[in-house]
C-alpha cells in the first residue's frame, strides 16, 4: 500500500510541477526571446563564476602544495642534520677507548 501512495505522491508532484510551469509561462513579464536571453546571460554569469572559483581553488591548492614542499624540505634537512650528528657522536664514542677497557689493561 505504501508503494501505491508513493506513486500517487510522485504523480501529484509532477502534476503540480507541470501546472506551475504553465502558469509561469502565461504570466511571464518578458517575451520568450527576452526570457531566453536572460537565461543565457545568467547561465554565462554562472559559468564564469564557476571558472573563477575553480581557478581560485587551483591557485590555493598550488600554494598549499608549495608550502607543503617547503615544510617537507625543511624537516628533511633537519632530520638529515640530526642523523649526521648522531652518526658523528657514535663514531667519536666508538673510536675512543672506553674507561672500562683501559682499567682492565
Amino acid at each position: 500500500m505504501s508503494d501505491r501512495d508513493g506513486k500517487a505522491g510522485l504523480l501529484w508532484f509532477l502534476t503540480g510541477l507541470g501546472i506551475g510551469t504553465v502558469v509561469g509561462m502565461l504570466y511571464a513579464p518578458q517575451s520568450g526571446s527576452e526570457t531566453r536571453e536572460i537565461l543565457m546571460s545568467k547561465a554565462e554569469e554562472g559559468r564564469d563564476y564557476v571558472r573563477k572559483r575553480a581557478r581560485e581553488a587551483r591557485d590555493q591548492a598550488e600554494q598549499w602544495a608549495q608550502k607543503g614542499k617547503e615544510v617537507y624540505n625543511s624537516q628533511k634537512d633537519q632530520i638529515r642534520s640530526a642523523v649526521e650528528a648522531g652518526r658523528q657522536a657514535y663514531r667519536e664514542k666508538t673510536s675512543q677507548p672506553s674507561t672500562a677497557e683501559s682499567e682492565n689493561l
